[in-house]
């Protein structure tokens, strides 16, 4: 039997919530593999103390992920899943998701799977990829999204966006968002 857990002292638990801010705001700026040496001087502590804290920089990142970055994508989902129009669904949700991923890195480098052993990453991902294939399969049967595009050519689409944000940084948003129209026009079914 282990002993539980004992409350953790006023100092303690600020300094645990300053690392949490601090956290959020680096990552939410430079992405999630920032060097934890940034996020410590951010929140004015030490390496030693994230890694006291946290255990890991997975460890502090599942800490953060549901307030970083799964808020937004379930946001998404919501928002799209009022949409009547499945062309305007699906093509919303793309849309969406890669303005997403252009303006927020730690987005982009959850839609990328740059740390594939956080479960809690792994498991926003998942949900994320459900819904997309439900949105594909819905615009198929309504005859206005081409039939040949497959659920892992839709994965592969997210993972090619990510690379092209991360590789273009000088692109403005405007002229992204303009190309992407180029993109989702191409997956439309033209027949």
């Amino acid at each position: 039997m282990t002993a539980p857990e004992r409350p953790r002292r006023a100092d303690a638990r600020r300094n645990v919530e300053g690392i949490r801010r601090a956290a959020l705001d680096v990552f939410r700026a430079s992405g999630l593999t920032t060097p934890l040496d940034e996020v410590a001087r951010a929140a004015g502590v030490s390496k030693g103390t994230i890694y006291h804290r946290f255990g890991s920089r997975r460890g502090l990142i599942d800490a953060i992920v549901d307030e970083l970055v799964a808020e937004r994508i379930q946001g998404i989902i919501a928002a799209v899943g009022e949409l009547a129009d499945p062309l305007a669904r699906f093509e919303e949700y793309l849309l969406r998701m890669w303005l997403l991923q252009y303006d927020e890195p730690a987005v982009n480098d959850v839609l990328i799977r740059a740390l594939p052993d956080s479960e809690p990453l792994l498991s926003l991902c998942e949900r994320a990829q459900r819904f997309a294939l439900g949105l594909l399969r819905d615009a198929q049967r309504a005859g206005v999204v081409r039939n040949d595009l497959t659920a892992d050519d839709l994965a592969w689409l997210i993972l090619e966006r990510g690379a092209i944000v991360q590789a273009c940084a000088q692109q403005t948003r405007e002229d992204y968002q303009r190309r992407l129209r180029f993109l989702l026009d191409g997956l439309r079914d033209n027949h």
